[in-house]
């Protein structure tokens, strides 16, 4: 009889005990905690990028970079154009949002609009280190598979209105007419990218050159430059 009674509420304690969850996956994170680790992902991604290129970067590498298993990064990631075509949809399509939206007012003077234009771009410059060198490497080089990437995906629209937007302003006479529509941006990310994209334009000491500074430089120019 007691063994029976100890049977009995063993089989209960059995039935009232919770059930066990079945165990994640193998490099399966788990809320917050996994998003965070996505996001990290995404960041040693873009440095990576940035620093060695696209083409030469793996979903291994980015594993040995961040010191996580190559099964984690396959999770969020399974194949490196996936990864890159979240990091246009969750980093850059934001910034070239940012940029295109200095056009947006259609009663903007054109050297107010140029020079926020130059304000906005150093400062994302300043804000993400991985942009320029990322921007040298992937958009103007050739071959370059970001900007193969985000011409398939999304066109030459915002370039393309922006263009006819300075055309409309040397029509007024409120821009030099000297200037060609189409090598205006080519110009200006070459005054404000480019050196910000190498070691050389710090300098040492007092010829340190800040972001605000070269901000303000490009900006002499473009007030000299541009006004009719």
């Amino acid at each position: 009889m007691a063994n029976e009674v100890l049977n009995t509420s063993a089989d209960a304690s059995e039935s009232l005990a919770p059930a066990k969850k079945p165990g994640r996956r193998p490099g399966r994170p788990s809320g917050a905690h996994g998003e965070q680790a996505r996001a990290q992902l995404l960041d040693i991604a873009l440095e990576l990028f940035a620093r060695q290129g696209i083409g030469e970067t793996t979903l291994g590498a980015i594993a040995r970079e961040a010191g996580v298993t190559p099964a984690m990064v396959h999770y969020y990631f399974k194949t490196r154009d996936q990864l890159l075509d979240m990091l246009i949809d969750e980093r850059f399509v934001p910034l070239r949002a940012e940029l295109a939206r200095v056009f947006n007012d259609p009663h903007s003077e054109p050297v107010d609009t140029l020079r926020a234009f130059v304000e906005t771009l150093v400062a994302t410059v300043d804000k993400y280190p991985w942009f320029a060198s990322l921007w040298v490497r992937e958009i103007i080089s050739e071959g370059g598979l970001l900007r193969q990437r985000m011409a398939d995906r999304f066109g030459d629209a915002h370039q393309e209105r922006a263009i006819e937007r300075i055309a409309g302003w040397q029509k007024e006479g409120k821009l030099n007419a000297a200037l060609e529509p189409s090598l205006v941006f080519a110009s200006l990310f070459g005054l404000t990218v480019f050196p910000l994209a190498t070691a050389r334009w710090r300098g040492e000491g007092d010829r340190a050159v800040s972001a605000e500074q070269l901000a303000r430089h490009v900006v002499a120019l473009l007030m000299n430059g541009i006004q009719p």
